[in-house]
């Protein structure tokens, strides 16, 4: 047996369960054993997107000791098509992600 933990967040709340697996045992098995797609009825078993400690994998990538599944949601928005659509407005990002059209104070 080796101890994991599975991790879910949400901007208003966020879970990490640690418990044990017995080796050999995969991400995705680790998700339906650690109860969190009861817990949070929103996760796709099937389709959510998973990583460890940060870093994408596979559904079927096998764990080590004190590995952390972590499953992510799906973006809101495309950056690449938020992007597109500033560009199509012509509109610019100043520095700092400030609004470049707001005047500049002059000392």
């Amino acid at each position: 047996m080796i101890q994991i933990e599975v991790a879910y967040a949400k901007p208003e709340e966020q879970l990490i369960i640690p418990f044990e697996v017995p080796k050999g045992t995969t991400a995705i098995q680790a998700v339906h054993k650690s109860g969190m797609l009861i817990e949070f009825s929103d996760i796709d078993g099937e389709k959510c997107d998973l990583g460890i400690f940060g870093k994408m994998a596979k559904h079927d990538a096998v764990l080590q000791r004190g590995d952390r599944v972590e499953i992510y949601r799906p973006l809101i928005a495309d950056p690449k098509e938020v992007r597109k659509q500033r560009a199509a407005a012509g509109k610019k990002m100043a520095k700092g992600g400030g609004d470049a059209t707001a005047p500049k104070k002059t000392a």
